[in-house]
């Protein structure tokens, strides 16, 4: 009797013994599974950043950007001229009156061209490394992934929303890319939230640069927000609708400019991600425009 339960217990030690092992060898290799994917993932990315490093670099090197005075101004054009200069002469201490007076930036595009024929046009924000042509493809998709020479890379490039139309007015025109780590595309956007940032009052602008015409936008709004694709409307059914838009837009804003709008008002968005779950956007609205020759 004591033989028959001694072998059952050591049948049961032994199927104990097997077990444990089999549990330790999925541990084991799920630890390593996860090791090598994480290691994966560092080594393309790193080897996303060396090539789009290599690019942005070559981009500003073989890129003609000249500072130009402007030849049209952009506001409230519906005031008389006594009603201008009135209106010059209050704000001569005003940061919206630094702004007119700034140089805008003329892109020449033909050296871009030639590597990618979806360049739509360039921008530029103060205080940010944001200074790169942008791109446009049939959805929103394409760029999130590819690089400027349309080379796969998954720190991808900055983009124009499928929806909008750069040669034309439109109300809403809104650009896309990565928030990078290392600081490249969008990654310096999160900067904007820096009282730095905030108190100089000549990185409240963004530059633009397109075939058509170079433009510059004061900054109404920036701010971090759960993922959602409210702001990112670019066709509204009247003027009540938009200005009800932009109004949102506006209140949401971690900071306060001193900016109005009426319903003539264009407006250009950048969004990149923070995290996860969170969004970084920043609005401004147009305020200087001179036509291309």
């Amino acid at each position: 009797m004591e033989t028959r339960v001694n072998r059952n217990v050591k049948k049961k030690k032994k199927y104990k013994v097997k077990w444990n092992n089999v549990l330790t060898l999925l541990i084991i290799t799920t630890c390593l599974s996860t090791l090598l994917y994480s290691l994966t993932n560092m080594v393309t990315w790193y080897f996303d950043n060396k090539r789009t490093d290599k690019q942005i670099d070559e981009i500003l090197k073989n890129t003609e950007i000249i500072e130009t005075p402007v030849e049209e101004e952009v506001g409230d054009n519906n005031d008389t001229e006594e009603e201008t200069d009135e209106v010059e002469e209050n704000n001569k201490n005003n940061a919206y009156w630094n702004y007119m007076n700034m140089n805008l930036i003329y892109v020449d595009f033909n050296e871009l061209k030639s590597i990618n024929n979806n360049v739509k046009g360039w921008v530029q924000l103060n205080g940010t490394n944001i200074n790169y042509p942008f791109v446009q493809a049939k959805d929103n998709k394409y760029y999130l992934t590819h690089s400027f020479d349309k080379s796969y890379n998954k720190a991808g490039w900055v983009f124009l929303d499928y929806r909008n139309n750069i040669n034309q007015s439109e109300k809403n025109t809104i650009l896309y890319a990565h928030g990078r780590v290392d600081s490249t595309m969008f990654g310096t956007l999160r900067t904007i939230f820096s009282s730095n940032w905030y108190k100089n009052k000549d990185n409240h602008v963004i530059k633009m640069s397109t075939e058509k015409e170079n433009t510059l936008w004061q900054v109404f709004s920036v701010y971090r927000i759960k993922t959602t694709s409210d702001y990112l409307k670019t066709q509204f059914k009247n003027d009540d609708e938009y200005l009800s838009f932009l109004n949102m837009l506006k209140e949401r804003s971690q900071y306060k400019f001193d900016t109005k709008f009426d319903e003539n008002t264009q407006i250009i968005t950048l969004s990149t991600c923070y995290n996860k779950s969170d969004k970084v956007v920043m609005h401004a609205k147009l305020i200087k425009k001179e036509a291309r020759k």
